[in-house]
């Protein structure tokens, strides 16, 4: 295995939230009947996380699972591990109808600190950032401005943005911009 390079080489942006690119994160695309305690239990196994509701994030460090659609999980390992977590998901789903797909390389991640970062995301996605809305432990897969991305609170200071890693230069630019010192608009305070 070749060593992962982040898209943008750890681009980093102090405004009124601090952007970071982070990464790299294994992360591994598993569509199936969530329903199924089998396919639970190898995901749980597999992450080391509690199965999430539905919009659910139950993420700690580099591990975790994220409910993308009802048919649909994100499962976060250590970038090094997913393929090797690929392979035992594999055999632990066996004969059930599943995809399991590394989609590790496909993605950009970014994480956003700071007292600001609900009026930030706010200025970029239609989605609800309230507090009530949007509580640590809740994933929303949205868009911000023209790109396509999941994000979810970590803590009430904390966010991770995920996007294509082809649009990585145009979300942190994004992510920049609407971050920049002067561009307070203070309707979402932590």
């Amino acid at each position: 295995m070749s060593d992962a390079l982040l898209p943008l080489g750890g681009a980093a942006f102090e405004g009124i939230v601090t952007i970071r690119e982070t990464g790299p994160q294994g992360m591994i695309q598993l569509r199936g009947d969530l329903s199924d305690p089998g396919l639970a239990a190898a995901v749980e196994q597999a992450s080391g996380a509690a199965m999430p509701a539905p919009l659910g994030a139950h993420v700690t460090g580099p591990r975790g699972l994220l409910w993308m659609s009802p048919d649909e999980l994100m499962v976060l390992v250590p970038y090094a591990d997913a393929a090797r977590t690929v392979a035992e998901l594999g055999r632990a789903l066996g004969d059930r109808h599943a995809l399991v797909a590394d989609v590790s390389d496909a993605r950009a991640h970014f994480t956003v600190e700071g007292a600001h970062l609900r009026d930030v995301l706010a200025k970029l996605t239609p989605a609800d950032m309230r507090r009530e809305a949007l509580a640590p432990g809740t994933l929303r897969r949205t868009r911000l401005a023209q790109v396509a991305a999941g994000l979810w609170l970590r803590d009430p200071l904390t966010a991770q943005v995920f996007c294509f890693r082809s649009v990585a230069g145009y979300m942190f630019d994004l992510l920049s911009a609407a971050a920049s010192e002067g561009s307070e608009v203070f309707h979402h305070r932590a």
